[in-house]
């Protein structure tokens, strides 16, 4: 067994000079590409990497290492939604081969969600370059730290933005009990790191045990929202469409643990929450308006949904959470007050999918707190618990 460690292949990066703040921010892969070949030249390279690994023209990081003097790309891995992004969520992906490069793709979403040794066997390095979206139940990250566990071979992050701010922390973290492919560790649920610093604090702390060097962006500062970068926006999965569905996500995901529909099928999933039953969306939507929570409107909405969803075919009432400032919105908070004015509403109506959401939520905590009126002693809890992580992480910290 190798010692972990974490290594930092650009330490300018954590420093940015106030004249280059407006400048657009470079990420891992040109960093890469310009000054830190010596990671992966004359080395038999894996890449773990979808859609979104690209450069500022829109190159995709699978080409930009095909072509690269001195590297041989020999394996692809694919994470949730696929190696081109489009498969939808849930949606159990087969092993392929790259049309345009020829090279080899695994998925690791499927029946396969830790690669093994025959997936590895032609690699000396792994790379991973994958934009997340800042919050613990996406898969992305998790994917990354199983294949990291595991590889016993020097894993390289390709640093990208946190799109949601670096500098907030929210939310519970994960009891290890319900561990799984959206929260693999203990890990706030909105959690203020970037990929390069998620996987050194893991490493770090013991959590996994792997070689973990880190290729930082350029330009990037801890307060910066992804439109602040000024790098071309990119869906970073099928129902993620904009910057304000993903403020929103780190809470209204929670909607997929219940009966109610979290806005897949419509223009705007995780800002849209409904359901055939919730007729009185306008009486909800007013109670949590006089709650006056920070940066958040509510207003009422209707939707036809996509077939393939819940309610499918159906036009439902639903409720549109609308950001009013972005800055001020606590989206794990927001996510919370809709689960418990939707719930006393509906007590009946509305139902768990107990599995998921504790998966979802990290604990099985968040169910007894909505059905008994507990959720401000549960957020004062979590907040507790945020401001703990943000302590526990600052140590692996890469930006300012």
């Amino acid at each position: 067994m190798h010692i972990s460690r974490t290594v930092l292949t650009f330490a300018l990066a954590t420093i940015v000079p106030a004249a280059s703040l407006a400048a657009q921010t470079i990420p891992g892969i040109e960093v890469l590409l310009a000054d830190s070949m010596h990671l992966v030249r004359g080395k038999r390279v894996g890449l773990l990497t979808n859609h979104s690994g690209r450069d500022r023209t829109g190159t995709s990081t699978i080409d930009l290492l095909f072509k690269a003097p001195g590297v041989k790309l020999t394996a692809l891995y694919g994470p949730e939604h696929g190696i081109r992004g489009i498969a939808k969520a849930g949606e159990k992906i087969s092993s392929s081969v790259d049309s345009a490069t020829g090279v080899k793709v695994y998925s690791l979403y499927g029946d396969v969600q830790v690669p093994t040794a025959e997936m590895l066997r032609d690699i000396d390095v792994l790379v991973y370059d994958i934009q997340d979206v800042g919050a613990r139940v996406y898969t992305y990250e998790w994917t990354l730290a199983l294949v990291a566990n595991v590889i016993k071979k020097p894993v390289v992050v390709l640093d990208r933005p946190d799109p949601i701010r670096a500098d907030r922390t929210e939310g519970s973290i994960l009891d290890p009990k319900f561990a799984s492919l959206v929260g693999q560790f203990p890990v706030a649920l909105r959690y203020g790191l970037t990929p390069g610093e998620l996987l050194r604090f893991l490493s770090g702390t013991k959590l996994i045990d792997a070689e973990v060097h880190v290729v930082p962006m350029k330009n990037y500062r801890r307060s910066m929202w992804y439109d602040d970068t000024k790098l071309p926006w990119v869906n970073p999965s099928p129902n993620l469409r904009s910057l304000d569905a993903e403020l929103l996500y780190p809470g209204t995901v929670f909607f997929e643990g219940t009966t109610a529909t979290e806005g897949r099928g419509t223009d705007a999933p995780f800002t849209l929450i409904g359901a055939a039953w919730m007729t009185d969306n306008a009486a909800i939507a007013a109670e949590l308006n006089a709650r006056k929570l920070p940066g958040v409107h509510f207003d009422t909405a209707t939707r036809t949904i996509e077939a393939g969803y819940k309610f499918g075919g159906q036009t439902i009432p639903m409720i549109q959470v609308r950001v009013t400032d972005r800055n001020a919105v606590k989206p794990v908070e927001v996510g919370i007050r809709m689960l418990r004015a939707i719930y006393a509403h509906h007590p009946k109506d509305f139902q768990w999918r107990e599995k998921s959401i504790d998966r979802l939520a990290g604990t099985d905590k968040l169910r007894s707190a909505v059905e008994q009126d507990g959720v401000d002693a549960l957020l004062r809890q979590w907040n507790s618990d945020a401001a703990e992580f943000a302590r526990r992480v600052a140590p692996y910290l890469i930006y300012r």
